[in-house]
């Protein structure tokens, strides 16, 4: 069985490559020339080179495949360079959809995100994965849609260090801080009380976990026209995330509260330099938190859910 693979190269894509390979399944990866390197195992994959606006290249990757699974996706856009949600995770999701039904392929898994909705005032991010969703409730494909909420685990390959794709940067920017000195994390607030700042949670669930979740999918004919959202045992707020990176990579922490409607202005006017750490979309889903229920899944198919603890953050402390 040979499953086409789009976005293979990302945070995810190489922990569903490993479980795909260890089905006995073939990935097939469609990855940009000169990114080979980044594929994990690439001696057990067959590699497509090509670009998700190249229709010869989509249609390279899913000849003769089985199935696919769409996981492009983009955290951070920079519009000046064409690098949008509407091309990468809506235009391309929705032409791979189109030319995988011609190459008649029934079976697609689509990574949306969880709290993905239509919401004009909200961020682009989520806006995009809806429209993927509704794109691909409008196919003739046997499809699944997978939300998951904020990810963790081992980065691989060539990827730099993450502990989640949102937050990203803000471990960068604590990893060189000097141990001896108390690192000022913001705790973001909405309104004007910074009593509750930095409670929202999140269903922090790692990123080997939702792999084994789309293998089970992937074969799995009751979740043909399913919805499911992957969340992590527990919920996490913001607060006890950063201090848990705090005692894992051993530095002292002080949190500082610091009101989101600022903060998000700021990013709104900084956010198209790589060098700030956020973009403001970023930001407003983070103070939204993502929550969900995930238990009744991981029950359906046999996993115990890998929890967000200091044990399981150790790699960090590299």
């Amino acid at each position: 069985m040979k499953v086409a693979i789009f976005g293979g190269t990302g945070y995810a894509g190489s922990y569903i490559i490993d479980s795909i390979i260890s089905d006995g399944m073939i990935p097939r990866v469609m990855v940009r020339e000169g990114s080979d390197d980044k594929v994990i195992q690439p001696n057990k994959c067959e590699i497509i080179y090509g670009n998700i606006e190249d229709e010869n290249s989509i249609n390279e990757t899913l000849k003769g495949c089985d199935s696919a699974i769409y996981l492009i996706a983009l955290i951070r856009e920079f519009p000046s360079e064409n690098i949008t949600n509407e091309r990468f995770q809506f235009e391309g999701s929705k032409r791979v959809m189109r030319l995988a039904e011609k190459n008649g392929i029934k079976r697609f898994i689509l990574m949306s995100a969880l709290g993905a909705n239509p919401n004009p005032n909200g961020s682009k991010y989520m806006q995009a994965k809806y429209l993927s969703e509704q794109s691909i409730k409008n196919t003739n494909l046997d499809w699944t849609i997978i939300r998951p909420s904020s990810l963790f685990g081992n980065p691989r390959g060539n990827e730099r260090p993450e502990f989640c794709m949102m937050l990203d940067k803000l471990m960068l920017s604590l990893l060189p801080y000097p141990k001896f000195l108390p690192f000022p994390a913001p705790s973001f607030f909405k309104g004007i009380s910074p009593f509750d700042a930095g409670n929202y949670s999140l269903s922090m669930v790692h990123v080997k976990d939702v792999a084994s979740i789309i293998l089970n999918v992937l074969k799995d004919d009751k979740a043909i026209g399913e919805t499911l959202e992957v969340g992590g045992k527990d919920e996490v707020s913001w607060n006890k995330i950063i201090k848990t990176i705090a005692e894992v990579t051993k530095r002292r922490v002080i949190m500082v509260p610091a009101p989101i409607f600022l903060i998000s202005f700021i990013a709104g006017l900084l956010d198209r330099f790589k060098w700030f750490p956020a973009g403001k979309d970023q930001l407003d889903d983070l103070v939204n938190g993502s929550v969900c229920d995930s238990s009744e899944l991981f029950k359906r198919y046999g996993i115990e859910p890998i929890i967000f603890n200091n044990e399981n953050l150790n790699y960090l402390s590299d």
